[in-house]
């Protein structure tokens, strides 16, 4: 089979290579469903992503479950899997890719000194590792990406010889990973330059730049790698993965988009799907997006000082390098109330970028209803918080809040009568707390016992107002895994008892699974 990605990409053209699902779950408390994985899948094909990772097949029956049904659903970008240098991990990788219409296999391992000390290969040992597992890799999918995991802090004879090795073997990607966000932008374009003008046969493949955010310069190493010559850039939306996480994919779109007269490079990206994308990953994975984020940020296009304002009124470009529009923001804010119908909402849910079948709009404007009913009007945000609520707190939970009441004073505990269904059979009980909060939680707990701890309690209000709804996110843990639950209710309280109660349905899941222990890039 021949695919068109294989081939030297055109000068003027970057490709983007998102790894929300692999890299981006990474982070602690990041796990996601199968169909949560499904439908960022499919956004991100729909808004011209180029090559998806879908995930680490080796590293669990569910990640190698989740990139399969990738594979067999994808329309239009390249399917990864990532995989060890061995051939069970590439073994199993393909089993998982091949499904895909166009599939690529991406192997790895570290190659700087330190890294090298890992598995205990001298230098010639791992060069001779590279060459066969690439060579196998290459034998089942013509469409290889190698990475020589810490490139950054590998010695740059052994990097170019390495990178040449892998090219022979059949790669036709090389990632250069920052792996652990050590570099600057200068040193990031230097590599990707001299391993151009050096290694032969460079010029036939692709190369890429993986870089992480541990200084906060992942964006500008990825478009200094551009500049250098690189032409793929690995992402995640929001910026999310392990640690400081990894170069956004908002950030480098907007800024190939808005600076093109330096940077004159396209991508395929269609960037008014970039906040839908935002607002999914950001439900799913449980992170909120930081207010003041580039792009997508809520502030990212607000404007309080008197002096920006008066200038925006004049001419938007006075104090706006974008439109609010460009990545999918809507102008207007406030046109629902209680009288709203259930054409209007499916409409303006429409322009938030959330298409809603009848079954799930009957769910929605129930909901709708009875938030108008609480609230005089229901902004944008409100609505994005109520389907975030909605596809956060499902119908089939094993745990659901049925009803909770809470009686708080100031001259002593507070008390919170809870009663939860438990597997559909529901279960009433009070407790006593030290707050309101902790009262709910108590009563969690003396229903569903748990060793989790409590690693993240979060508030933060959706919109102004007294009456504002707000979104609330808690973190557990328990015997090493981490999940992050979160909901939205204009009772706070309320609030915090589902997120909790979310939390727990994602620890049940996660017992319910064994993974085996997996190294990763």
């Amino acid at each position: 089979m021949t695919d068109a990605i294989q081939a030297p990409v055109p000068q003027d053209r970057v490709l983007i290579f998102d790894t929300t699902l692999r890299d981006g779950e990474q982070s602690p408390g990041a796990t996601m469903t199968l169909e949560e994985k499904l439908q960022i899948a499919t956004l991100l094909d729909e808004m011209g992503v180029d090559i998806i990772e879908a995930g680490f097949p080796i590293a669990s029956d569910g990640d190698f479950e989740a990139v399969t049904a990738i594979a067999r659903q994808t329309r239009s970008a390249v399917i990864c899997g990532l995989a060890r240098a061995n051939f069970k991990d590439i073994d199993r990788c393909w089993e998982a890719v091949r499904h895909a219409k166009r599939p690529r296999i991406h192997t790895f391992i570290g190659t700087s000194p330190l890294h090298r000390a890992i598995p205990n290969l001298d230098m010639d040992q791992m060069a001779e590792r590279i060459h066969e597992t690439v060579s196998h890799a290459r034998n089942l999918c013509d469409n290889v990406q190698w990475s020589p995991m810490d490139a950054t802090r590998t010695e740059h004879d052994y990097l170019c010889r390495t990178v040449e090795i892998a090219i022979k073997a059949g790669a036709t990607t090389i990632n250069i990973p920052d792996t652990v966000g050590y570099t600057a932008p200068r040193e990031s374009a230097a590599l990707i330059r001299m391993l151009i003008e050096r290694v032969p046969g460079a010029d036939e493949i692709t190369f890429a730049t993986h870089c992480h955010n541990d200084l906060g310069m992942a964006t500008a190493n990825a478009l200094a790698a551009v500049e250098a010559g690189a032409r793929q850039i690995e992402c995640t939306i929001n910026g999310l993965g392990e640690r400081a996480g990894n170069t956004a994919l908002e950030e480098v779109v907007m800024a190939l988009r808005v600076r093109h007269d330096i940077m004159p490079y396209t991508t395929g990206i269609d960037t008014t799907r970039i906040m839908q994308a935002s607002r999914l990953v950001a439900t799913v994975s449980g992170f909120p997006v930081q207010f003041n984020k580039a792009i997508v940020g809520k502030n990212a296009f607000a404007h309080e000082s008197g002096i920006h304002q008066d200038g925006m009124l004049k001419n938007a470009e006075t104090f706006e390098i974008m439109r609010p529009e460009h990545v999918g923001l809507n102008a207007t804010s406030l046109v629902m109330g209680k009288h709203s119908g259930r054409a209007a909402l499916r409409s303006k849910l429409a322009e938030l970028g959330y298409t809603v079948g009848d079954n799930q709009l009957a769910d929605v404007f129930v909901r709708f209803k009875e938030l108008a009913d609480r609230k005089k009007e229901v902004y944008d945000d409100d609505l994005v918080a109520l389907m975030q609520d909605t596809d956060t707190n499902a119908a089939n939970d094993r745990i659901q809040v049925r009803r909770l009441r809470v009686v708080c004073g100031t001259d002593g505990p507070q008390t919170a009568e809870l009663t939860l269904a438990v597997e559909g059979t529901e279960h009433a009980t009070s407790a006593i707390g030290d707050g309101p909060v902790d009262a709910a939680f108590k009563a969690v707990q003396s229903i569903v016992p748990n060793d989790a701890r409590l690693m993240l309690y979060q508030v933060h209000a959706v919109t102004e107002g007294m009456d504002a709804q707000a979104t609330v996110s808690v973190r557990l843990e328990e015997g090493g895994k981490i999940v992050t639950g979160q909901s939205a209710d204009t009772d706070t309280i309320v609030a915090s008892t589902k997120a909790y109660v979310n939390a727990l349905n994602k620890l049940m899941v996660r017992r319910l699974k064994t993974a085996p222990e997996a190294q990763t890039a």
